[in-house]
């Protein structure tokens, strides 16, 4: 086990207030201040004052300052120390970094991704990084003879602070900055506000393999509660996630930004043209042997390049509290089950296949997706009307799937589940969650005509029996679905 650096901290008055300040590490260089957010810089022993720092939006995140834990680094476990925290904010959305602190003294993040979290160390061993304008999210580059797939590559800013800190980017100032995966599972985080660039390297992490020390009390966290009114209808909106990026209400059903938190601009878009979907939001059930719950679902529209038929799909946004997010799909194809990756699956230059942890993929489907309808809370920044360009691959290990937006490419992998396996988890009848489907069948105009002319004559026959038996009796029920030659793909952003 690693023992404690033979360095002291250093505490000294704060220059706005005269309460103490505390730094801990001798690498970090400015420190805001929790009394009166003054941001300060240290020069030596001297404290100078150079403003006053955002106020920290309520993300309502588990962690919190001096929440402590402990991680593999080297193959040696090493304890940390969270002592800082940034709010950064791009055209995503928001997220948060952990300033962690190593008890060999050097420094850590342990930064948002994707409803889960990464752990980072600054590697300076890393040179000849490529131009932040020549990287395009979806694209390959190698970094010290090793390939890496764009992520992200965009623009950033920070927007509040809190704690010690080894860097303070300008407040409101944007900055380029990108993220790489390789297909093992490494993220390298480029920050191009600075030169030379700032480069972190690390993996996935879960909290709960952190031994997480320290956290908020959860009580304290239900009775401070996280309600407002509908900025459309003026109805209460209860958000249940410390995660959430957007929810919708339960009244109007309008879409509600909290990207900016609840004491920033509330924005709400009306949906029309509800949906409802199969399993309520708040269900809860249990899949290969996790429990989960039902927080968000979007129902999502497709259609294949020079196609003009459109087919439809819905993915409900499971949550547990260790394992994060995963995403439950219903298509035509089926029931599966897919969760982000960390890593970047290779695919080939023509598209028709990608290898992911040593198996080969191969291409089943490739579409425009747009979301036309969501409820319930959602990690990212959801909203109707969303775009991206989706390529579903499968084989005899699972499914992959890729998303791409402009300036970020998601993967997920996952597996099919039988529909009795989703009816049993959520408590539902067999006959409202639907059959199993048979293999994969490339799919293309024709066949989907030749299923549209096979509904209507199933149609017609139903209307000729029920009239010819004048039952009163309900009908059975028909998956709202209109079909997805793909739909195992998911949204979200890396941050």
């Amino acid at each position: 086990m690693a023992t404690s650096p033979t360095q002291r901290s250093y505490r000294a008055p704060c220059p706005g207030c005269g309460a103490p300040v505390e730094f801990r590490s001798a690498q970090s260089t400015h420190a805001v201040c929790g009394y009166c957010q003054s941001t300060v810089v240290r020069s030596g022993e001297v404290l100078a004052r150079l403003g006053k720092m955002a106020e920290l939006f309520d993300d309502h995140s588990p962690l919190q300052l001096m929440a402590s834990g402990r991680i593999v680094l080297d193959g040696q476990e090493q304890p940390f120390t969270l002592i800082g925290r940034l709010q950064y904010k791009n055209e995503a959305g928001t997220w948060a970094e952990w300033v962690a602190y190593l008890n060999d003294g050097s420094m850590a993040t342990l930064g948002e991704d994707n409803g889960a979290y990464v752990f980072t160390r600054p590697d300076p061993a890393i040179r000849a990084l490529p131009d932040a304008g020549r990287l395009r999210a979806g694209t390959t580059t190698a970094i010290n003879g090793k390939t890496f797939s764009v992520a992200y590559a965009g623009q950033g800013s920070l927007i509040a602070a809190q704690g010690e800190l080894p860097r303070l980017p300008p407040l409101g100032q944007p900055f380029a900055m990108a993220e790489l995966r390789s297909s093992d599972g490494e993220v390298l985080s480029i920050d191009y506000g600075v030169q030379p660039p700032r480069v972190e390297r690390g993996r996935s992490v879960l909290l709960d393999d952190l031994k997480l020390q320290g956290l908020k009390d959860a009580s304290a966290k239900e009775e401070k509660g996280r309600q407002f009114d509908c900025p459309q209808c003026g109805a209460p909106v209860q958000v249940q996630l410390e995660t959430t990026k957007s929810c919708t209400c339960p009244s109007c059903k309008s879409v509600i930004d909290l990207s900016h938190g609840l004491g920033g601009e509330l924005r709400a878009a009306v949906q029309d043209e509800p949906v409802r979907p199969t399993i309520a939001l708040g269900a809860k059930g249990q899949l290969q042997g996790v429990d989960w719950q039902v927080v968000g679902f979007q129902h999502r529209m497709g259609q294949e390049p020079g196609d003009d038929e459109h087919f439809g799909w819905n993915e409900y946004l499971l949550y547990n509290q260790k394992r994060g997010f995963a995403f439950l799909v219903d298509s035509e194809e089926g029931w599966s089950l897919v969760r982000p990756t960390t890593g970047a699956p290779q695919m080939t230059a023509n598209g028709r296949s990608a290898t992911y942890l040593g198996s080969k993929y191969e291409l089943k489907y490739s579409y425009h997706a747009e979301t036309t309808y969501v409820l319930g809370e959602f990690y990212w920044q959801v909203e109707r009307g969303q775009k991206t360009f989706n390529r579903d691959f499968a084989s005899s290990k699972g499914l992959l799937s890729m998303e791409q937006s402009p300036s970020e490419v998601t993967w997920s992998s996952g597996d099919r589940l039988a529909a009795a396996t989703v009816a049993q988890a959520f408590g539902i009848a067999p006959s409202r969650i639907g059959d199993d489907v048979g293999p994969f069948v490339p799919a293309g105009g024709d066949r989907i005509k030749t299923i549209l002319i096979v509904v209507v004559i199933v149609i017609i026959l139903l209307v000729i029996l029920s009239d010819c038996s004048g039952s009163s009796g309900g009908s059975g029920y028909t998956r709202s679905t209109g079909g997805s030659w793909g739909g195992y793909s998911s949204g979200g952003g890396h941050k």
